[in-house]
């Protein structure tokens, strides 16, 4: 068995056969008429299955019959090709003579992927007619579970309304202020404004410091 990188033209190729496959069972409904009308030589698929852990893609595939180094398993990012030559036997009676029947072929299956992986890092598993692939999920396709704090998430969110309340008030108290120094100021002279202005913005910088240290 070789575990090689994935090639495009190849895999074109595959998934024309498969195709062909699906129209042959949907004209051949009966499993013996397919067996007996194989398309291209590849009637035959293995069985697989596919299952995800936290960390990797696991896929089984059914090839009894198959050795190891008859396999062709090619893996990208995203897809995972099996390919090789398969023996069927088939046996039958008629009228009390029995028939037996060896038929050889090649077959290939292309198997999407769920999410990426590392296809430099799969790990294979050959026992029984059974083909294990564990393939190692990319990082940032793997699914991290969070778990919410919520009390000091509410705490946040109750510090920010706070917050923004006294930032409302205090704008609307330094609106008011400023309309009522405007009427005032209207009487008085420059230098008086300008000082009764410094004072004021001396004011709110001192104001603004207190409320900076008690958040802190």
């Amino acid at each position: 068995m070789s575990l090689i990188h994935w090639q495009p033209l190849k895999e074109l190729e595959a998934l024309r056969h498969q195709m062909n496959q699906v129209f042959d069972a949907w004209l051949h409904p009966d499993p013996e008429a397919r067996s007996l009308s194989p398309i291209d030589g590849m009637a035959w698929t293995p069985a697989i299955e596919l299952h995800e852990t936290d960390t990797d893609v696991v896929l089984k595939a059914e090839v009894p019959g198959i050795e190891a180094k008859d396999l062709d398993v090619q893996v990208s990012e995203h897809t995972i090709s099996i390919s090789g030559h398969h023996q069927e036997e088939t046996r039958t009676e008629e009228k009390g003579v029995f028939r037996s029947e060896l038929r050889y072929g090649q077959f290939q299956r292309l198997i999407p992927l769920p999410t990426a992986v590392q296809y430099d890092q799969v790990k294979a598993d050959f026992k029984n007619g059974i083909l294990t692939l564990t393939l190692p999920k990319i990082e940032s396709a793997r699914k991290p579970v969070v778990k919410v704090n919520l009390e000091e998430k509410l705490r946040e969110a109750t510090t920010q309304h706070r917050q923004a309340k006294e930032h409302q008030e205090q704008t609307v108290h330094r609106r008011a202020e400023d309309a009522l120094e405007t009427m005032q100021m209207g009487d008085l002279d420059q230098a008086t404004r300008e000082t009764l202005t410094q004072e004021r913005h001396q004011n709110e910088q001192r104001q603004e410091s207190a409320h900076l240290r008690a958040n802190q």
